[in-house]
């Protein structure tokens, strides 16, 4: 984990702390702000009860090119207005943050969507490949990346002074060596199949075969879920941080009231391409993924 002791969304950051920040993130560590408090307006203090949340979501979601709110339940119009207004300036700090750190990755940069996570995460009921508390990579089922990297900021917004309780594994690496080698090749034209019924939103890919089957099969595993090499964090109230989540091996144990923004980076915009999921599991697989 490298720490950046900053209290404020329109920090410069000196070409110095921008070459650790991207350095350490390509590494797969997990960049820590523990004073970068994302403060809410008193009107929007009412957002921070799990009663907003369709129960069928864990979240709700905001994206910020369409102004579409999803995964609500029991509220009003006004309500909705006012819950885009904190998401979408959320996403703009976000952005903002992540520009002044990685200049490098700017202009390719996709914001992607934001959420608000209010349900605590101990002892909520679903199945294991939905369940965050056990250690994984990010890989979407519906969603292929095709191999774009996940790029999160995550602000802790709980008014309780509860700590958000994270697990970090091993190095993707290491993961990939232990579960790769194990999976199959898709069916031939099965990807064109799962597009063509709707199942999935785009191709996909070879890559995003491997990561899902990687994704389910980490989850999956008891005993790898008890025995892999891992840390707990503590995130308290008032710190964000930032990590690639389709490298980090991480798992969510508690913790409720959470804010957080995705961006996609493509591959070639990377310092270092070479550190990314992709480029790992094209060198154990010994062929193009994408």
């Amino acid at each position: 984990m490298k720490t950046f002791n900053v209290n404020s969304w329109q920090e410069s950051f000196s070409s110095e702390l921008q070459t650790q920040a991207i350095t350490a993130l390509e590494d797969g560590q997990l960049l820590f702000f523990p004073n970068l408090a994302f403060p809410l307006m008193e009107n929007e203090k009412r957002f921070l009860s799990p009663r907003f949340v369709d129960p069928k979501s864990k979240n709700i979601s905001f994206n910020s090119a369409t102004y579409e709110l999803r995964g609500m339940a029991h509220i009003t119009t006004s309500e909705q207005e006012q819950l885009r207004i904190l998401l979408k300036r959320f996403a703009g700090q976000a952005h903002g943050l992540i520009k002044a750190l990685f200049p490098h990755y700017v202009a390719p940069l996709i914001r992607a969507r934001t959420s608000f996570r209010p349900v605590e995460v101990e002892g909520r009921e679903t199945s294991y490949r939905k369940d965050d508390r056990r250690l994984h990579v990010d890989a979407f089922p519906a969603n292929p990346n095709q191999g774009w990297r996940i790029l999160r900021v995550f602000s802790n917004i709980n008014p309780h002074g509860e700590d958000r309780v994270w697990r970090i594994g091993e190095p993707f690496e290491k993961v990939a060596e232990q579960f790769i080698p194990k999976i199959r090749k898709p069916f031939p034209g099965s990807s064109r199949v799962l597009q063509w019924l709707g199942i999935t939103k785009s191709y996909r890919t070879l890559y995003d075969h491997f990561m899902l089957q990687m994704h389910d099969r980490m989850k999956g595993d008891e005993v790898y879920q008890k025995q892999a090499e891992q840390v707990e964090l503590r995130l308290p109230p008032g710190s964000t941080w930032i990590v690639q989540t389709d490298q980090v091996s991480h798992a969510a144990l508690s913790g409720q009231y959470m804010l957080e923004q995705t961006f996609y980076l493509p591959v070639q915009a990377m310092q270092d391409q070479n550190k990314s999921p992709l480029r790992i599991l094209e060198k154990i697989l010994g062929y193009a993924l994408v």
